[in-house]
């Protein structure tokens, strides 16, 4: 009986909905595009700049047409904002103890803003995600501007996109205003867990500590403490589950235009699961990150992955934490906007 309930929760995890295929197709095809570009012009090595602009298209999944423009430039520009800040300080070649101030404060203020603005998906964590990582890419790789440039054009083709395929139903109501001190008390766990995450990457000489800012960010878009522990708990499992999908695609050393194709086609299947299974959304959204990353600074491919597995727990643990210590209101959580 166990293992037909194994198997039966296995099926049910990794069956979306059938109406996930369309959004999935689209962002995919949002990256696809100027990823073709970037091949057609010998530079695979930039497709870490595309994939951001392309994650512009995950905003406003089910929404209008009105309502999903409105959220998809609003996540655009946080996104943009993100690699831009991400830029500059890889090209300014900070130490990574600024990169880590930058991340809390810019987590912080975007932890307010999206709550503000009721943007699905919840919280700061694209935006942070690519700030961090992109100020990690070796300065002079591409000048500032055409890293912006690849950026917001991506996301501009993304929107359009979105517009296209948006249904054209009533204009929905906007969900109401959160309260302040809910919204204030969200941002300070960004914070805390970021800093925590930030700091312990640093003091234990791991690198790319941005991937533990970011592991420590994701869980706790979640509406409550419950949910951000559970979270966390996939994103622990999904993130390793990946990991063993980038070491088959990463060990045998393919050329960087094999990786670049697969990085595209790791964005349909990670859009597919993103709602229906946040693991084993995961366990497709990890290789993704290992790749483009590998593309934009290569390293040595067992390094760079036992780095993204310790980051991932020192991330998830500092969300863990922070979400059992710091609780919600008793007037209840910010309401669950994935």
């Amino acid at each position: 009986m166990r293992a037909v309930r194994v198997y039966t929760q296995v099926r049910i995890a990794m069956t979306p909905p059938m109406g996930d295929h369309r959004p999935a197709l689209r962002v995919a095809l949002g990256l696809a595009i100027p990823g073709v570009a970037l091949l057609s012009a010998g530079r695979p090595d930039l497709m870490i700049y595309a994939v951001f602009g392309a994650i512009t298209g995950m905003y406003g999944r089910t929404e209008s047409r009105q309502r999903r423009l409105a959220h998809q430039i609003q996540g655009a520009v946080i996104l943009i904002l993100g690699v831009s800040i991400g830029v500059a300080l890889g090209n300014s070649h900070i130490v990574q103890a600024v990169l880590v101030l930058a991340a809390v404060a810019f987590a912080a203020v975007g932890s307010v803003a999206t709550d503000y603005l009721a943007l699905k998906p919840a919280g700061p964590f694209y935006g942070l995600f690519a700030l961090g990582a992109v100020a990690t890419v070796p300065a002079g790789r591409v000048s500032a501007g055409s890293a912006i440039f690849i950026c917001a054009a991506t996301a501009l083709l993304s929107i359009l996109l979105g517009v296209l395929d948006a249904p054209s139903g009533p204009r929905q109501p906007r969900p109401p205003m959160p309260d302040r001190r809910d919204v204030l008390m969200h941002a300070s766990r960004y914070a805390i867990a970021i800093a925590a995450a930030g700091t312990a990457g640093l003091t234990l000489g791991v690198d790319h500590a941005n991937w533990a800012m970011a592991a420590a960010a994701g869980p706790l878009a979640a509406a409550d403490a419950s949910r951000r522990v559970r979270r966390g708990i996939h994103r622990l499992g999904g993130t390793f589950i990946g990991l063993v999908v980038a070491a088959v695609l990463l060990i045998p050393q393919p050329s960087e235009y094999v990786l670049a194709i697969c990085v595209m086609a790791l964005l349909f299947p990670t859009e597919l699961f993103m709602t229906h299974h946040h693991a084993v959304a995961l366990g497709f959204f990890t290789p993704l990150i290992m790749l483009m990353t590998d593309l934009a600074q290569p390293a040595a491919p067992l390094e760079l992955l036992a780095y993204r597995g310790i980051d991932t727990i020192i991330g998830v643990a500092a969300a863990v934490i922070v979400a059992l210590i710091v609780k919600d209101r008793t007037t209840g959580p910010l309401p669950d906007q994935d």
